[in-house]
């Protein structure tokens, strides 16, 4: 398995129950809306539609809180080329700040956290593991570049866990050469998805 990967489907085991295939990986997507204050209209910004594997339940989510902290542009100015963080950086347990501006500068900082992952062999990175304590992640299942489906997320929250649990071998970058069976529960996750014409 790679850093940062989940592995293949039919590699994972379900807890108290007969073996069968789990999902390629166990995330749910669904999107919500660009904020008002996007730096850029939608229709620059890309698609934000729906990306669902698995679920199809309502949304439940908690309104966000009044002191909600934003990022400004200096919490997302980064300098290339981005290396990943390893363990113990107290940044991997920073604060991460919400996003809500929309520009080339985030689209900068998604292409090249893209790069890091190929270059570094894994399947998902998020922000924090590169040095930017935003709430932003970059994800390909197929874990090479021109294959699969690049997914960025922004602003995640994990909606709903299923009953079901799977064992997973995992890894991750910042945890290097470290591989382990991990018991982990379907997520529905809601996020801003943005696509490729973003």
């Amino acid at each position: 398995s790679r850093a940062g990967a989940l592995p293949r489907a039919g590699r994972g085991k379900k807890i108290g129950d007969s073996p069968s295939p789990p999902p390629p990986w166990p995330l749910a997507f669904t999107s919500a809306s660009a904020p008002a204050s996007a730096g850029l209209p939608l229709s620059r910004t890309g698609s934000v539609a729906p990306l669902r594997h698995g679920f199809g339940s309502a949304v439940v989510t908690a309104p966000p809180a009044e002191d909600e902290d934003f990022a400004t542009a200096a919490d997302l100015q980064f300098e290339p080329p981005l290396k990943v963080v390893k363990y113990p950086d107290p940044i991997l347990r920073a604060r991460n700040k919400r996003i809500n501006t929309f520009d080339d500068n985030l689209r900068s900082l998604t292409d090249e956290m893209f790069d890091v992952m190929y270059k570094t062999d894994g399947i998902g990175l998020s922000a924090p593991q590169v040095g930017v304590n935003v709430q932003l992640m970059v994800f390909n299942p197929a874990g090479v570049k021109g294959e699969g489906e690049e997914i960025v997320l922004v602003n995640p929250v994990v909606y709903k866990m299923s009953k079901r649990l799977l064992v997973y071998e995992e890894s991750c970058l910042s945890f290097p050469g470290i591989y382990a069976n991990v018991v982990v529960r379907i997520l529905c996750v809601q996020a801003i998805l943005l696509f490729d014409d973003y």
